[in-house]
């Protein structure tokens, strides 16, 4: 999906991943974003937070019932197993070469990312309220400000 207008917040090379704040499996993927991401490509804002809300609405996503994960780049926008590889592709050896796995079919994929997704509180647990990032993060995090 790609938009028109440009989106909030972002530069045109600008690349963001949107999480749920509250789930304990995303946060775990953001950590793993932050971890991996060492030349500091993709930036990071949870679904709840004021960023997360105006790219969301930008997008036109839902912004009270979330339940995927979503890479915002150059306009463009990646739900799903299509924003997972997006993101693997921007990490250095050996994360993208999990982009191989592409040749699964979307639905497979997506029928999968969505079994997961629809039960993640369930299987890995929640926050009760989002969580903010650690002291050492905070730059990796788009702010509503900027």
């Amino acid at each position: 999906m790609q938009a028109s207008t440009p989106a909030p917040f972002l530069n045109p090379d600008d690349a963001v991943v949107l999480f749920d704040g509250t789930c304990k499996l995303c946060n775990g993927w953001a950590r793993f974003v932050i971890r991996h991401d060492q030349a500091r490509r993709i930036q990071l804002a949870t679904v709840q937070s004021p960023a997360g809300q105006a790219l969301l609405g930008w997008a036109g996503l839902p912004q009270d019932k979330f339940n995927t994960i979503v890479l915002i780049s150059n306009n463009k926008v990646f739900i799903r197993s299509k924003a997972m590889f997006e993101i693997l592709r921007r990490l250095n050896a050996p994360w993208r070469w999990l982009t191989v796995a592409r040749v699964i079919p979307q639905i497979l994929r997506d029928w999968m990312y969505d079994k997961i997704a629809l039960n993640r509180y369930r299987l890995f647990g929640r926050y009760d309220s989002s969580r903010a990032p650690a002291a050492d993060h905070d730059r990796r995090f788009l702010k509503a400000d900027q």
